[in-house]
This record gives C-alpha cells, structure tokens and sequence, in this order.
C-alpha cells in the first residue's frame, strides 16, 4: 500500500490494526488510552537500595531471555552504560534473545553489533544507530525488524503501550541511595535528563546506574526514587566531553554563514517573527550560526524571544544570559555550555521528552513552536527529508526531534548546501523519507531558497521582503548539472528497519543494502 509521501509499505507491516502514514494532522482528536506501568509494593522502609553490581540488579529485577531494556542517550558517544549492561546480561547472566530500546544508539555502541552479529541481541527499537551497528542492521544481521521512531514518537509508543519496557537503565550523574537522580553535580554531568523520564514512569523496573553517590535527597531529582528498583554505583557512567559533536558547534565556514544570514532573513519577513516568539534550531553548522544573525534582527526590532527548546547548545544559553530570551526548556543537552547551565542559570529549566514532542498527548511544547531550523542530509523535490540512511542506503543517522518539531511549528526551514563532496542533497527522491514533505516549509541553501508550494502566505512573505527565491525543481537541476544524476540504490526485498512517523504510522521503510560487487 502506498502512503501519503508515496511509499510502498509492505502488507506484511500492517498487522494489528497498523496504518500507513496518511499526513500530519491525521491521528489529530484521537484518543489512545495509556498504558498502566507495572509497579512494586514495599511493605518495608527502605534505607538503600544500592547493590553490589548491574549483574545483581538484574537478578533482582528478574532478568531473563527475551527482555525488553531501555536506555537514554544524553552522554551520546561518551556513553559507557549500554555497553557495561548488556555485557553483564549476556557475558555474565549468559542471556539471550534481547531487545534494547534506546532513545538513540551511536558509534559507542559498536560492541552490540557484535551482539546482534551472535544472534543475542535480537532486536532494536531507537531513533538513532550509527556506527558498526548501523551497518549490520542494514546488511540484514538483525533477527527482527529494527523500529526507528522520533523523540516524540518514542514517549508515544511507550505510553501507549506498544513499546513494554522490563528493565529500564539510567545512567545518572549523580543518586543518592535510594534512587533520585540527577543530570548535574557529579564528574559525569550531561543536563537534562528528559528521555529518560518516561522509561522511569513506565518500565516494569527501573535500575540507576551512578558514577557519583550523593546523600540524601539528591533534589530536584529528574528520575525520583518512587520509580526505581537499585542503585548501582560503578567507577564510570561514561565521558562527557564526548557530549558535543563537531555539528555542535557554529560554523565559520562562509558559506555556511551567508547560508544562516539568508535563514535569518526568512524568519523575519514572516507575521510571527514578532516579540515573545518562540524556536528551535537544529544541531548543524550554518542552523546554530542562524542565532548570531537573528540577534541581530531582534535587536534592529526591538524584540525578544519568548522561549526556546531543544536539544539546547551554548549559542542559546548565551542569548538567555544576555536577556534575549525569556526562558530555555530543555530535553537534552548538546554541549558541556548547556549542560553547566540548567537549573543554574535563571531561565533554564527541564523537561521530558513527552512533554517535548509527543504527539499524542494534550500540550507537547513542539506545537507551540514558531520556528525550527533544521539540517539535512537529502531532501527531494516533494520536500521530504532525509536525516538516517546515507546514500549508499546504510543507516548511520537519526530522525530525533526533526519530524516532531517539523510538524508542530508554525514555519519549518531546512537549511543545507546544495551537494556534499560528489552527491546531490536536493534530490528527485530522497532514500529514505524521515521528515515528510507536508511538514517543511522553506528551504535555504548556497545556490538559492525555495518555498513549499503549500506554503502561498510565506511566498508572499518573501516577495513583499524582497528576498528572492527560485522553485526546488530548479534547485535539483542545479546540483546534478554540478555532480551528475545519481544512480539509484540497490536494495535486496528483505525490510531490516520501519521508519514510523511520530504518529506511530508507517512513513518509510529501510531494505537491506545489496552486497558490493566488481561489476557493480
């Protein structure tokens, strides 16, 4: 059955009452009813429920083949504790048939490829997989078919009940004996804690896991001790210099800069650019060079921010220390700028990714956004986006919050250079469609800016600003007159990833990548 972006979804895919993405406004007024998360009865005071080891913690919590573990991912490629967990399930418990259910999985998880290569992990739900395991996944290593959900999309489906998690892992900076946890005032702080509070709520058992043991109470805890089972405390939960990326940081490049002033330019010839507005940008270059210049639009204006989310990096902490912005609430940390700031720096606040981005609840602050700025790595004529597979095919990305605040806020840019090194990013079809095309408004690159055709109110904003703009099918001409029309992947028939949409629909699937050979 084909959907909305044009997708062929296999039969097979839409069992138990499973529906093929029909556009963004589809799930709107429907009700799901909440999943009860399974809950523990003390009959007893506790005065600590700290134990010897993870191994323990999980014979306490009743571990056993076929598991569900879940885990948060706010120290990114400086984590340790997915790798120190499933190496004490598996090497140590000898456990097998496991499913790890993550917020998002990255190139320091390369070990549980090895896992899912032995057939002891045997599924993958997460909005992130990067690295080795990306590549095994996509060469159909992986027993079942992995779930790639966004971060609205994941508090969803947990909540909802079709993600059960038996033993939730959380990896916090500092606890104190009996469980509250903390993203700050340890050697290990990553922030905000905010993917980790609907595993908390909703898995059947809950283990935190501490480099830094603190007394009692270790308050404002994210993660409260009502919900945890044991504390474990280790010599290291991971490092978080490894937080940052090198996207997390502003460009200097001057394309990426002239490609930033001209966003700038955009979100200020628009009606809601206006005091008290609020936005989001995206991890990328020429989208976190956006603030400088928008800055200074604010300061020509004589206006404020009202509020920013995220994902929060230090150009943002910056304007809320200078007073530009009201307040900055935020589910994850992209730099160690941010993660020193909250609940220090008046304004800064946390919050859960459910509060965030989940569609389906009553208030997810995504839709309350007036504008977001987002990178890509494709996007193609119908203005669908690419953000997870490459474009040999391979997963090595992630949707993350792009498809949740795409669909929320009021004006969506992507801003990305026309092509990378040989390849085309504006494109006749992307590889994989992450954010669809009735979600995204406006596009920004080095050769020109091109309106959605849904979007008429925003063309006219531009005309009567005066800022040029040219169609996205002349923008593709462009790129492949500069490095050629590519040919198109080559896929086997086996389906090795979903791509749901953040309304737990079917967008897009990913088939595994066809072996190399000579002659191809």
């Amino acid at each position: 059955m084909k959907n909305a972006v044009g997708r062929e979804i296999p039969d097979e895919l839409l069992v138990g009452g499973k529906e093929v993405y029909q556009g963004k406004g589809y799930m709107d007024g429907k009700y799901i009813k909440k999943a009860s998360p399974c809950t523990r009865r003390c009959e007893k005071p506790q005065e600590s429920k700290i134990v010897d080891s993870i191994a323990q913690a999980l014979r306490d919590c009743g571990a056993k083949d076929g598991m569900t573990f879940s885990f948060h991912h706010h120290l990114r490629e400086g984590d340790f504790v997915v790798n120190m967990v499933m190496k004490a399930a598996i090497e140590e418990l000898g456990l097998k048939d496991l499913t790890i259910a993550a917020s998002s999985l990255g190139a320091a998880h390369d070990l549980i490829a090895d896992y899912i290569e032995q057939g002891k992990v045997i599924g993958i739900q997460t909005s992130g997989i990067r690295g080795r395991m990306g590549q095994v996944v996509s060469e159909g290593k992986l027993k079942t078919t992995a779930i790639i959900r966004s971060h609205g999309g994941r508090p969803r489906a947990i909540e909802a009940g079709e993600v059960h998690i038996d033993i939730a892992f959380i990896g916090a900076p500092t606890s104190d004996c009996v469980g509250n946890c903390r993203g700050i005032g340890g050697k290990s702080n990553c922030g905000s804690m905010g993917y980790a509070m609907t595993d908390a709520k909703y898995a059947d058992h809950v283990v935190v896991i501490t480099d830094c043991l603190v007394d009692f109470p270790n308050m404002p805890a994210s993660v409260e001790a009502i919900d945890v089972d044991a504390v474990v405390v280790v010599d290291s939960i991971g490092n978080p210099k490894k937080i940052a990326s090198a996207a997390a940081r502003i460009s200097q490049n001057p394309r990426d800069l002239m490609m930033a002033e001209n966003v700038a330019k955009v979100i200020a010839s628009t009606p809601y650019f206006k005091d008290g507005f609020s936005f989001q940008t995206g991890v990328g270059g020429p989208s976190l060079a956006a603030n400088l210049f928008l800055e200074k639009f604010m300061d020509e204006r004589g206006i404020k921010m009202g509020w920013a989310i995220g994902g929060i990096c230090k150009p943002m902490v910056e304007l809320l220390k200078k007073g530009k912005i009201g307040k900055v609430i935020d589910v994850q940390d992209f730099d160690l700028d941010a993660v020193n700031s909250i609940n220090q720096t008046p304004g800064h606040y946390e919050m859960s990714a459910s509060q965030y981005a989940n569609p389906a609840n009553k208030g997810a602050f995504v839709n309350k956004l007036d504008f977001v700025v987002l990178a890509a790595l494709e996007i193609d004529t119908n203005f669908n986006v690419n953000v997870l597979t490459g474009s040999d095919g391979v997963l090595r990305g992630a949707p993350g919050g792009h498809p949740d605040t795409a669909a929320g806020s009021k004006c969506c840019i992507i801003v990305t250079p026309l092509v990378r090194g040989r390849m085309a990013t504006v494109c006749e079809n992307v590889v994989t469609v992450t954010t669809p095309g009735d979600c995204v408004d406006v596009l920004v690159t080095d050769y020109g800016i091109a309106v959605n055709p849904l979007r008429p109110d925003l063309i006219k904003c531009l005309d009567d600003a005066g800022i040029e703009h040219v169609s996205i099918e002349s923008l593709k001409e462009k790129a492949y007159s500069i490095v050629g029309r590519p040919d198109p992947v080559q896929f086997e028939d086996k389906v090795v990833a979903v791509l749901e949409a953040r309304d737990g629909t079917i967008l897009d699937v990913v088939r595994q990548i066809k072996p190399y050979t000579f002659e191809d």
